[in-house]
């Protein structure tokens, strides 16, 4: 059962690399913003792996602040690409 989830976080790390390179490649800001947040998830699903596989539940305390802040980052990054700002109204 280990080398499954072995298995699944080679597979992640790689599918994380991939989407880096979408990041890198992406046409628009928008693409660029959506492939850096699907590789803060895949970063969080690899966490809790570890987690799990080495028995330490300090990793899914871990992940769940990492999650928290790829959540928050992503939203101030969309809004100041969607305004130019980050103080003011938010309408």
């Amino acid at each position: 059962m280990d080398s499954f989830f072995w298995g699944l976080g080679i597979f992640l790390f790689v599918n994380a690399f991939l989407c880096l390179l979408r990041a890198y490649w992406g046409p628009s800001v928008a693409d660029r913003i959506l492939a850096v947040n699907i590789v803060g998830t895949k970063t969080l699903l690899v966490l809790v792996l570890l987690g799990y596989i080495f028995g330490r539940p300090l990793y899914l305390d871990i992940a769940l602040v990492y999650g928290l802040l790829n959540f928050a980052i992503t939203v101030i990054t969309a809004r100041f690409i969607e305004t130019g700002r980050l103080t003011g109204d938010w309408t």
